[in-house]
């Protein structure tokens, strides 16, 4: 099977039961696992986040939605001469990655015409339900059933083991920083898993501005930076977006010295296997809130504004 995929978290089920031989097209997105750098690279962005703030990516990212101008840009001539069998894609959101509709004229030209499966997860459950739908059209159905029963097993361990004393924090989840983004989807059930509430979203609704008014209101006991796409080390180039604004400091979160930084590139802005990480992670940080639990690797606390009391 010759198999094109344009949503990172899919091209990971497809190489997790045992088909990453036969992708002949990724999108520049598509980092995991490691080992894809010989797959042509079919999408790439029109916005180069990596020389912007975050201020600037979303002023960009407005007006080329606001003039119709697709964010992506699509080898077509590489597309047509991979000759797919299949294609994945995703209408979750038109910011995140290549869409269906921009792929239906090429798709046209293409004999005989590739099969698409098209993903739209909302839910955390979703996601593993999408695990298994790849795993149908893959032909690996046994192999996609294997995996995401083993990520429910992880889910379920999760929830056994959660601390009654922990359970019930309000969490603010922080999808990008300037301007603020509280995270949707599949993140408040995420949230709900590892044992917290999430103090700004509701599971399944997009992700959403708020103002810092609603933040402070909100007052979350445990604030996690996760700025979509984003790595640790790119999230604390913009801190001082949010450490220097005169209403951080109120937050009982960073009073408390319970700020978290998180991987949100692997672990929580894409729907696929690694969110279940990502929840093992959270619930790692709620243990840690107000104690010196260990943390994963993959977390760093923020420390306390020099300011405050410890």
């Amino acid at each position: 099977m010759r198999i094109c995929s344009f949503v990172p978290g899919a091209t990971e089920v497809v190489a997790a039961v045992g088909l990453q031989r036969d992708l002949v097209g990724i999108s520049h997105e598509c980092d995991y696992p490691p080992d894809l750098g010989q797959i042509p690279v079919l999408v790439r962005p029109r916005v180069h986040s990596d020389r912007l703030s975050s201020a600037q990516i979303d002023e960009q990212v407005g007006t080329m939605l606001s003039a119709g101008t697709d964010l992506y840009e699509l080898d077509e001539r590489q597309l047509l001469a991979s000759r797919p069998d299949l294609i994945i894609a995703q209408d979750l959101c038109d910011v995140c990655a290549i869409t269906p509709s921009q792929l239906n004229h090429v798709l046209q030209a293409l004999t005989p015409s590739p099969r698409m499966v098209t993903l739209n997860p909302r839910h955390l459950e979703d996601v593993l339900r999408d695990i298994e739908t790849l795993g149908v059209a893959l032909g690996q159905k046994e192999a996609a059933t294997q995996l995401a029963t083993g990520l429910r097993s992880r889910l379920d361990a999760v929830r056994a083991n959660l601390p009654s004393e922990m359970r019930g924090l309000k969490v603010a989840c922080l999808e990008w920083l300037s301007p603020l983004y509280t995270a949707g989807h599949w993140v408040p059930d995420m949230v709900e898993a590892a044992g917290g509430v999430d103090a700004l979203a509701t599971a399944g609704s997009v992700s959403h501005k708020v103002d810092w008014n609603t933040l402070c209101a909100a007052a979350p006991d445990v604030i996690v930076l996760m700025p979509c796409g984003f790595t640790i080390e790119r999230t604390k180039t913009e801190l001082a977006t949010v450490m220097e604004h005169p209403q951080w400091k109120s937050l009982p979160a960073v009073q408390n010295g319970a700020v978290f930084l998180v991987d949100a590139l692997a672990y929580f802005s894409r729907p696929g296997p690694r969110l279940i990480d990502g929840v093992e992670q959270l619930a790692a940080i709620f243990r840690a809130t107000g104690q010196d639990h260990q943390l994963p690797k993959s977390v760093e606390r923020l420390d306390r504004p020099a300011a405050l009391p410890r």
